[in-house]
């Protein structure tokens, strides 16, 4: 499978926002984009005429790498939006919002979005008690990932109580730090997505 092996911080200098692709490095005074708020590259200071195109570009860009998913996959993930019922910018979100691996970080049972797919290859997580290793996988309202007594003792996962209570939780899940376990008590909103996304531009660059 392919897999983006650079160095994370360049993505978020090339899209002009932090994408939080590490975690609690993200907040500290390391974050790359803190230091160097501009492209990365010999003319990243450069001022560039920038085109409909490349702005359209760079919105899907940012959203596909905020989320870790390659080209391929999400324009799979933009066609069944399209396909589907209301909103198509507002579907691919809600989509990409509830992968599983994506769940896991914002239960705060990971850092980062890259290392709670990692933690959910290895099997360590149970969606309703069967041990998945999807991360790509759907969840649905009532679903419930736990982590198995034995997956416990790993220090990111003994360390999910701290990071709930100072990133918190979005209001369509239930966290349970010290049980180990969150629910999905609703499908996300529009409004549950706070990140700075202008849907409507992927709209656009995909209908051209």
């Amino acid at each position: 499978m392919a897999k983006y092996t650079e160095a994370k911080c360049r993505m978020c200098r090339r899209e002009g926002c932090k994408l939080f692709l590490k975690g609690d490095r993200c907040f500290t005074d390391k974050c790359a984009f803190d230091r160097r708020p501009y492209a990365p590259g010999q003319h990243g200071r450069a001022r560039k005429k920038v085109s409909e195109y490349a702005v359209q570009l760079r919105e899907k860009q940012k959203v596909r790498r905020t989320y870790g998913v390659l080209e391929r996959q999400f324009r799979g993930y933009f066609a069944k939006a399209d396909m589907a019922k209301g909103v198509t910018g507002t579907n691919l979100l809600v989509t990409l919002e509830c992968r599983l691996d994506n769940v896991v970080y914002r239960l705060g049972f990971a850092n980062s979005r890259n290392q709670a797919r990692q933690l959910v290859r290895h099997g360590v997580f149970s969606l309703n008690d069967h041990k998945v290793n999807i991360p790509s996988l759907q969840v649905n309202v009532g679903d419930v990932i736990s982590v198995p007594e034995k997956n416990r003792k790993i220090p990111v996962l003994a360390e999910a109580q701290e990071v709930i209570a100072r990133r918190g939780c979005p209001g369509w899940l239930e966290a349970d730090g010290a049980a180990f376990k969150g629910t999905v008590k609703a499908m996300p909103q529009r409004d549950d997505i706070q990140f700075p996304i202008n849907e409507q531009l992927i709209v656009e660059l995909y209908s051209k």
